[in-house]
């Protein structure tokens, strides 16, 4: 039998990151039940770092992580993770009350200021007259920094098992004791990390679920043989029914933000989907679309709240909880990991962190 101090199951962005936090510190092993990490939601990230993104909730980790991003350690990775992008956030007649709402809401954290949208979107079809420029959104590079976690994590001892699935697990002394097809595995410690399956890695441990959602994300990849400029910012509807972004000199990525209900499983998109993305995107911009290049679809998982679940399960000694990130893992994946390392190992939470309140993000909310 395996004896690691601690098992965090799932090694996306989550596992991984948490798991470079934690290895210097005793022996860590990852369970992921692919054979890669990060197959999943990590995988299929639109990728960008955007402090609106997500809500007053998950903004203080978003700000928090954007420092480490910029200008990570060079034993870490030797270049930023981010580059520039900006946000312009658009809207029509009408949605000025979901405008002045998006400004309130981070008027004390984030710097937004009101713009013509019509004189920075070449193109732009007439009626889109609301815009507040977030100048402040960056690109991730979300491969190199999931791949500099896994590499930190293995550089410190940790060893990530593939292929590898949780059948189920119970509490043995003062420990766990998981099965797995591979053999037992004994651990003091239960971190779960499993992002969609998160609910579903609870049960099987005896834990009760906290009611993570997972919600099916459709994202479209579109040739544009006429976009005006690579360097556009991204562009989001104050409402919420789109956004899409350049991605090199003759394509986008779009998406029409839907949030559909599924189960854990390999995403892939709808036909539906696809078109009402297409659609909307042909009302925005009168950009000439040159073909569909690629579409896929990954899991968003939300808690009922829609806040990430960190920390102890109340109910359940020695089962930690670092799920429900919805779509937000990545871009607070520095802040996340450091703020669950600090519960772990019962210490003060870092500088950076100083100002953050955890309440928001524990489990016990659920219990």
């Amino acid at each position: 039998m395996t004896h690691p101090d601690i098992v965090i199951i799932g090694g996306g962005i989550a596992g991984a990151s948490l798991g470079a936090e934690l290895a210097a510190h005793g022996r860590v092993l990852i369970l992921e039940m692919e054979d890669q990490p990060g197959y999943h939601a990590t995988g299929r990230s639109v990728a960008f770092w955007e402090e609106t993104y997500g809500g007053p909730v998950v903004q203080p980790l978003t700000t928090a992580s954007g420092p480490m991003l910029a200008a990570p350690d060079p034993d870490f990775h030797e270049r930023a993770f981010l580059s520039p992008r900006r946000t312009l956030h658009i809207g029509k007649a009408g949605d000025e009350g979901v405008r002045d709402a998006f400004l309130d809401a981070f008027a004390d954290n984030v710097a937004l200021q009101i713009v013509d949208p019509a004189a920075l979107v070449p193109g732009l079809r007439p009626g889109w007259a609301l815009g507040v420029m977030e100048a402040s959104c960056q690109d991730i590079d979300v491969a190199a920094l999931h791949n500099a976690y896994l590499r930190r994590f293995r550089r410190q001892g940790g060893v990530v098992r593939l292929s590898t699935r949780l059948e189920r697990a119970r509490r043995e002394g003062d420990g766990w004791r998981i099965e797995t097809r591979d053999g037992p595995v004994a651990c003091g410690l239960l971190v779960n990390a499993a992002g969609a399956w998160a609910d579903g890695v609870a049960m099987a441990c005896g834990v009760d679920p906290v009611g993570i959602q997972p919600l099916r994300r459709t994202v479209v990849q579109l040739n544009v043989p006429d976009l005006p400029s690579p360097d556009l910012p991204l562009i989001m509807d104050l409402t919420g029914r789109f956004y899409f972004k350049p991605e090199g000199r003759d394509r986008i990525w779009l998406t029409p933000h839907d949030e559909e209900p599924s189960p854990p499983c390999d995403a892939a998109p709808e036909e539906m989907a696809v078109a009402q993305a297409i659609a909307r995107f042909e009302e925005v911009v009168d950009w000439r679309i040159g073909g569909v290049a690629h579409v896929w679809a990954g899991l968003r998982s939300f808690a009922p709240d829609r806040a990430p679940v960190y920390g102890f399960d109340p109910a359940a000694p020695g089962f930690f909880w670092f799920a429900g990130q919805g779509g937000f893992g990545i871009q607070t994946a520095p802040a996340a990991a450091a703020l669950a390392a600090s519960f772990i190992g019962g210490n003060r939470l870092p500088p950076v962190l100083a100002s953050l309140d955890p309440r928001p993000y524990s489990p016990a909310r659920f219990r």
